[in-house]
């Protein structure tokens, strides 16, 4: 898919989501959650993104969406991996990979396999369906950016802020 049929994709999908401005992950999981009817956890993956393993994982059970994000990286990094499962989930996507018993028996132990519809886990990013997924999380990580990067009240900081931040400002691009 070329990027700019990508970017209007995404686009249209992300114009139906109530996305908190300013942005607010806790918040927008909430809503993602009430969209469709299901609870939203999060979780974290203590070995993500070791020696090839994945950095994010989606598991969805008959009566909820389950993202796990890797523990040993950055916030940031966490909430990009974070919106990228999402992003499947909006997409509703279904990937080939391990079992969702063999899955759900090394994260949830707890948790009957049976009770498991699907797992959508990855550490490429070349599908398809994985640069959708990006995109969604790319485009959301701007809005949330610009939301953030206000300058400050100071005007002489102000004006510190504007110099240094110019180069590295992205325009909301519609979003």
């Amino acid at each position: 898919m070329r990027l700019r049929q990508l970017e209007k994709q995404v686009r249209r999908l992300l114009a139906g989501l109530d996305v908190p401005d300013p942005f607010d992950l806790p918040a927008f999981c909430a809503s993602v959650a009430a969209a469709r009817g299901r609870d939203l956890h999060l979780h974290q993956l203590p070995q993500a993104g070791v020696d090839g393993t994945a950095c994010g994982l989606w598991l969805a059970t008959d009566k909820a969406d389950h993202v796990f994000y890797a523990a040993g990286t950055g916030w940031l990094h966490q909430q990009h991996i974070i919106l990228h499962e999402i992003g499947h989930i909006l997409c509703d996507h279904v990937a080939p990979g391990p079992s969702p018993s063999d899955v759900t028996a090394l994260l949830l132990p707890d948790l009957d396999p049976a009770t498991v519809a699907r797992v959508l886990r990855r550490s490429s990013y070349s599908a398809p369906q994985e640069q959708v997924a990006e995109m969604i999380a790319t485009m959301l990580n701007e809005r949330a950016g610009s939301a953030a990067a206000r300058p400050p009240a100071d005007p002489a900081l102000g004006n510190l802020y504007d110099a240094l931040a110019e180069p590295f400002l992205v325009e909301r691009r519609g979003l």
